[in-house]
């Protein structure tokens, strides 16, 4: 791999932290009132209008199979873009934003039972933590249009 550096915004859900390029990152906003949608699914938590625009709000954590957590001060939704439609995602906190020297970045494991695990990018091994890449086209991208056309 390459000396150039990533940029990565991260985030905690559960116990582990994930980490996303900040370049997919429009803004990230406190919790505000969604507006549920009817027989949506279940990672979907509803859409919200922000400045005028209708988002899609996604729970992260059942999207990953993560359960559900009460939500406080430091929950966030962060606005990203992917494939060209815009989406929010609920986190319960951000952290930092971080640079990376790509070759830092370890494939993901292989996991056995995971019939899909194309969505994690990599782990960057830090000296006191991992942190998990998250590829979110390979998550959200045939999601994110159909998310959006709903909203």
């Amino acid at each position: 791999m390459s000396d150039e550096a990533l940029q990565l915004v991260t985030f905690r859900l559960a116990q582990e932290e994930f980490g996303i390029d900040i370049k997919k990152v429009q803004e990230i906003n406190r919790m505000i009132d969604i507006t549920k949608i009817p027989n949506a699914p279940a990672y979907v938590e509803g859409v919200v209008n922000l400045r005028g625009k209708i988002i899609p709000i996604v729970s992260l954590r059942t999207k990953l199979g993560l359960g559900q957590a009460d939500r406080d001060k430091a929950t966030r939704i962060m606005v990203v873009e992917i494939e060209g439609s815009v989406l929010g995602f609920i986190v319960d906190s951000v952290s930092e934003v971080l640079r990376i020297h790509d070759a830092k970045v370890e494939p993901a494991p292989s996991i056995t039972g995971m019939a899909d695990s194309n969505y994690l990018e990599g782990v960057i091994n830090l000296k006191d933590r991992i942190l998990i890449l998250l590829n979110l086209t390979a998550l959200f991208g045939t999601d994110s249009k159909g998310l959006r056309q709903a909203a």
